[in-house]
Order: C-alpha cells, then structure tokens, then sequence
C-alpha cells in the first residue's frame, strides 16, 4: 500500500507564490513518476507538472513559465513553487505517483488533493 500526504496551498492574491508538497511512504521500490494534476470546478483533471524516471519533466503549457516541480529522492517528496499565480490557477491539486513495487509490478496513486485559490 502506499499513501500520499499532501501539505501547502490554500489562498492567495492574484502574483503571489504557493508551495505544494507531497510525500509518499510505503511499499515503494522506486518512482516511475512524481507529479501534480489540478481539477477545476466543472473541468476534467489535467497534469500541472510532472518529473518520469524514463523521460523529461512535463508541465501544462500554462505553467510552464511560472511553476517548477522538484523532488527529493530521500524523503520521497515532490514539490511544485507556484509563482505568479493566476485566478486561473484556482483548483484542487492532487499529487500523483507511479511507483514500482516488487516483483515488477507498478501502480498509480493518487492524494487526496489540496485547495488551491487565487484572487483577484
């Protein structure tokens, strides 16, 4: 089983800065990936940022500019620095992982999700 604990987030105005942290504990070989996806009322979920073992870091188009994702391999955490943020960026942010754990077997897991609103 494994379980995420996410922390941060919350309100701010329109230009502030958040940070998000995610820390994932377990039965956890190695991460596959380490991520953020937000959902937005009414909206279907989508990926914010995410870093892949196998693969170069992604991040929403919208973003890209603005927020960076990083992750401690010894914690097992994921972090996302969100600067300058937009009413747009107003959702629930949801920390996922893919992670390997024995006996080549891998899973997707996903937290709980942490609010997220900017004013303007």
């Amino acid at each position: 089983q494994v379980q995420l604990v996410e922390s941060g987030g919350g309100s701010v105005q329109a230009g502030g800065s958040l940070r998000l942290s995610c820390a994932a504990s377990g039965r956890i070989f190695s991460f596959n990936a380490m991520g953020w996806y937000r959902q937005a009322p009414g909206k279907e979920r989508e990926l914010v940022a995410v870093m892949y073992r196998l693969g170069p870091t992604k991040y929403a188009d919208s973003v890209e500019d603005r927020f960076t994702i990083s992750r401690d391999d010894a914690k097992s955490t994921v972090d996302l620095h969100m600067n300058s943020l937009k009413p747009e960026d107003t959702a629930v942010y949801i920390c996922y992982v893919d992670v390997n754990t024995g006996w080549g077997l891998s899973s997707d897991h996903w937290g709980q999700g942490t609010q997220v609103t900017v004013s303007s």
